[in-house]
């Protein structure tokens, strides 16, 4: 009964009061609650960021390396959850990073015939002919999300995917409310016109997206 009304207490603790006993105390347990609460929502920003699947766990996990190894970083005036964000987008900038650098060395080798990589990126979803008219409707959405330059994309996963305000992502970013405003803006218009594009490939599409689908963002 006492270690389980222990671990009521540590669950029912703040972010900053559980990252204040990582600080201090090197308390693994607090830690431990820290990534219980916030492993998913960072798995998720991480694939949706890189596109790949396993590439996205490796990378929460070294979030979370990351986050503890840096703990006396922390300032205790600020929001966990800001600080974890940003440790997880440098993380998913390097990564985006080396796969440019890696895609655009094998462009080089093969010439004209290279193509622009996106069908080397690895995927959990079915063979189009397997999928439904929706799910190859999300299919496109993800593969335009991708294509985004980072900072159109930044945005938009963090407001549409992970429903976090203008407010929260301007202080992730470390930037005004009106420049957020005017990615989402921007970056919606851009998938729009990839998506645009794809339709346009598709010459066995059954039905045409609707000019609202980007609004889906589902992965």
């Amino acid at each position: 009964m006492a270690k389980a009304g222990f671990l009521s207490a540590l669950f029912s603790i703040t972010d900053e009061q559980a990252m204040w006993r990582v600080q201090q105390q090197d308390d693994h347990e607090a830690f431990a609650r820290l990534v219980a609460r916030w492993e998913e929502p960072i798995r998720r920003l991480c694939i949706r960021m890189t596109g790949d699947t396993h590439r996205g766990e490796d990378l929460k996990q070294e979030a979370f390396v990351r986050a503890f190894a840096r703990r006396q970083e922390f300032k205790l005036d600020q929001r966990f959850s800001t600080w974890l964000w940003r440790i997880a987008l440098n993380l998913c900038y390097d990564e985006l990073r080396r796969v440019r650098r890696r895609r655009e060395q094998s462009v080089e080798g093969l010439g004209e015939e290279g193509g622009d990589g996106f069908e080397d990126l690895a995927t959990d979803a079915p063979a189009p002919d397997a999928q439904t008219a929706a799910g190859e409707e999300a299919e496109l959405v993800r593969r335009a999300l991708w294509r985004l330059p980072e900072n159109y994309k930044t945005v938009l996963v963090l407001r549409h995917y992970e429903g976090l305000k203008i407010r929260e992502i301007a202080e992730i970013l470390e930037i005004p409310e009106g420049t957020v405003n005017w990615r989402l803006t921007e970056g919606l218009a851009q998938m729009q016109a990839l998506l645009e594009v794809q339709l346009a490939r598709q010459k066995t599409d059954r039905r045409p997206l609707r000019k609202d689908r980007t609004e889906m963002f589902v992965l």
